[in-house]
């Protein structure tokens, strides 16, 4: 899957804002779609199913954590890898977003290379899950097509991230995977940092109830998925 297949929508009220990244989103070799506030943002991804989506929290109408939401609960668009912005620096409303599911937090302003180089590294996974349909490691089954988690046969509802973490852990079963490795390979080079790392893990955790005790903490090095 070629670069140029992938769509990106762009959801923010600052026309300018909406153009600039839109401009370098294209020079990267994207397609991408604009609206300027939440309804309308909400309304295109459920039409179009674009790959990625990058929103600004601050819109007119719905905010981005109530689109975020509202595509979260849609079947349709549930699994799309979300980009939120915003002009809040606080370090507590960028744990708020990730903790909720998005997928990578960037704060205005920021430059439009490091957003395109977020997106492409949120769809860098996109092309490398048709190659190896699924996988398996104990109570763990991943479904690569579908970005679907199945732990002891139940569908586990994860986010992209989430679901990327977990399945780079299965890749190497039984061995440590560093988190320079996981910082790379999930977000790319100088996209995450160490809370935005723990704050997923911390996440993927809750959600595997007793079976998280799999995820070992290999400290001072990074982490290990216990064989099954």
């Amino acid at each position: 899957m070629e670069a140029a297949q992938h769509t990106v929508l762009v959801v923010d009220d600052e026309i300018d804002v909406v153009d600039l990244v839109c401009f370098n989103l294209e020079k990267a070799g994207l397609t991408t779609l604009k609206a300027y506030n939440g309804t309308d943002g909400l309304t295109l991804a459920q039409h179009n199913r674009p790959s990625a989506i990058v929103i600004d929290l601050m819109l007119p109408g719905m905010n981005g954590f109530q689109v975020f939401d509202a595509l979260k609960q849609d079947s349709r668009t549930k699994d799309i890898p979300v980009i939120m912005v915003t002009a809040k620096a606080e370090v507590s409303d960028r744990i708020a977003g990730l903790k909720a599911g998005v997928d990578d937090y960037l704060t205005k302003p920021f430059s439009p290379k490091e957003l395109v180089l977020r997106v492409q590294a949120l769809l860098k996974w996109l092309p490398e899950t048709s190659i190896t349909a699924t996988s398996e490691s104990g109570p763990f089954f991943l479904d690569r097509n579908t970005l679907r988690c199945y732990l002891n046969g139940e569908l586990i509802n994860l986010t992209s991230t989430e679901f990327k973490l977990l399945a780079l852990l299965i890749e190497q079963s039984g061995n440590v995977v560093t988190r320079e490795t996981l910082f790379d390979k999930v977000w790319g080079k100088g996209g995450a940092t160490s809370r935005t790392l723990d704050t997923h893990l911390m996440r993927l955790r809750e959600k595997l109830g007793d079976d998280a005790q799999a995820i070992q903490n290999v400290r001072g090095n990074g982490y290990r998925l216990r064989p099954g």
